[in-house]
This record gives structure tokens, C-alpha cells and sequence, in this order.
């Protein structure tokens, strides 16, 4: 049976450069599959606008599988579209309405500055993980193999459910502070959760929040939006978490 196909009108965020005015331009699009996805639909759009020697529009995406973070897209006023815990790359064009109009933006943070058009600079997520999202391990010798150490399951489990964080901004989109405790937060607790993220776990957590901060990150406001828009499902417990080991670090640290 043939897939069912739609028409749909895009009004999407244009924008030349960082410093250039963007504007919301509308695009009719004719004949889009039910079954496609989104990023396939704006393939579509692209083609289009090709054809007719227009400039296409930039959208960021990589592995279009709902694991990299990259598809990035704040869609009809929410981040990654209407389906709750899927990435825009996984979000199907059923979801939408013949006839509909679709209004699609960048990420909207100080802390990510546009690019172009709908791709926004996250390397700020890049430089609070080089500060401390990480552990040393010396592996000169003989190293005790990791899966030696017993971590009760519940643990381990909670560790796995932080380390599901993608880093692709939707809870600082969502954010109406434009917080990013939630990816610091799971980034912290991955870690510090298990016996391997012990030694350094004073450290981690000073550097990560005051690189947070420097980035110019908004501060969280206990809405619990950011743990709705997560497409991973990421849990405001990791915030709870994060705050504990910071406050635990000022209070145990050398002066």
C-alpha cells in the first residue's frame, strides 16, 4: 500500500552567519510522505530549493539514529518536536496534519551562539566535559580489570541511566533560564556513581560547574522542563546528585 503523503508549509529560521539578522522565511512543500522522517522531509525541501538555485537550509545531523545529539531543532515551540523522548532525526512526518504550518528554529542560548541558519555552536558542552568528564587511569603495570569491582546493581543501573545523556541541548533549549545542570549533572553522576570516578570526584565537580558558569549557562529553576523535553529521559535526580557532590567538595576540600 502506498504511503500517505501530505502538504505541509515550513516556516523556518534563516539566518547567513552569527552576526547577520535572521528572519522566519515560509516554504510550501508538496507531497511529503507520512513515512519519512524529518530531516528526510527538510532532504526534501533541500532538493527543492537546489533545483531551483536557492540557497539550501543547514540543519545539523550525523548518525540520524537517536544517538549522536546532533539533530538539534526546536520544533512548533518544542525541542525536538511534538513526540516525547524521541530526537527530531527519529520524529516520523505522521505526527503532523496535512495543511499544517511547521515552525522550526535553532536552539535559542546565549551560551549557543547560531552558526547557521538552524546549526547552533555547542562546543560549550565540549569544554565543560574536558574540565572533568573523565577519569585518570594509570595503565602502566598490571591494572586491576574494572569488572573485578563489585557495584551493586542499583548503582550501576543509575550510572548507565546518566551515561544515556546524548549532550544534544534540548534541556538548555527547553530551559527558560537556559540551564545546563541537567547534561552537568548526568556528566557528574556517570562518574560518581561508581568506584572509578571516587579519586577525582572533588575536582570534577568544581571544574565542571565553574566552567558551567563561565560558558554563561543559566541557573536551574526546579521546573522540571528539561526533564520532559529529554529525549534520553534524563532524571532531575542527577541535578540533586551534582548539587550534593558540589556542596561536598567545598566543604571537604583542602583550604
Amino acid at each position: 500500500m502506498a504511503a500517505k503523503t501530505i502538504n505541509i508549509t515550513l516556516k523556518i529560521w534563516r539566518q547567513k552567519n552569527s552576526k547577520a539578522k535572521g528572519e522566519l522565511k515560509s516554504y510550501a512543500l508538496e507531497n511529503v510522505s507520512t513515512d519519512s522522517s524529518f530531516l528526510e522531509m527538510l532532504d526534501q525541501l533541500n532538493e527543492e530549493l537546489l533545483t531551483k538555485k536557492e540557497e539550501p537550509v543547514a540543519f545539523d545531523h550525523d548518525c540520524r539514529e537517536g544517538i549522536c545529539g546532533s539533530c538539534s531543532l526546536y520544533i512548533n515551540g518544542r525541542a525536538h518536536g511534538p513526540e516525547t523522548g524521541t530526537t527530531t532525526c527519529q520524529l516520523h512526518m505522521r505526527k503532523f496534519k496535512d495543511g499544517e504550518n511547521i515552525y522550526i528554529e535553532p536552539w535559542r542560548s546565549a551560551a549557543f551562539p547560531i552558526i547557521k541558519d538552524l546549526i547552533v555552536d555547542r562546543s560549550a558542552f565540549d569544554r565543560i566535559q574536558q574540565v572533568g568528564g573523565f577519569i585518570s587511569v594509570n595503565t602502566s603495570g598490571k591494572t586491576m580489570e574494572a569488572n573485578a569491582i563489585p557495584i551493586p546493581k542499583s548503582d550501576a543501573d543509575k550510572a548507565f541511566e546518566a551515561a544515556a545523556c546524548i549532550g544534544c541541548g534540548a534541556c538548555v533549549a527547553t530551559c527558560k533560564n537556559g540551564s545546563a545542570m541537567l547534561f552537568v549533572g548526568a556528566k557528574v553522576s556517570q562518574y560518581a556513581l561508581l568506584p572509578q570516578g571516587k579519586v577525582e570526584a572533588k575536582q570534577r565537580v568544581q571544574n565542571m560547574v565553574r566552567q558551567m558558569d563561565e560558558e554563561g549557562f543559566g541557573n536551574c529553576s526546579n521546573t522540571g522542563a528539561c526533564e520532559i523535553e529529554c529525549p534520553k529521559g534524563i532524571s532531575l535526580e542527577n541535578i540533586a546528585r551534582m548539587n550534593r557532590e558540589f556542596l561536598f567538595s567545598a566543604i571537604t576540600s583542602d583550604k
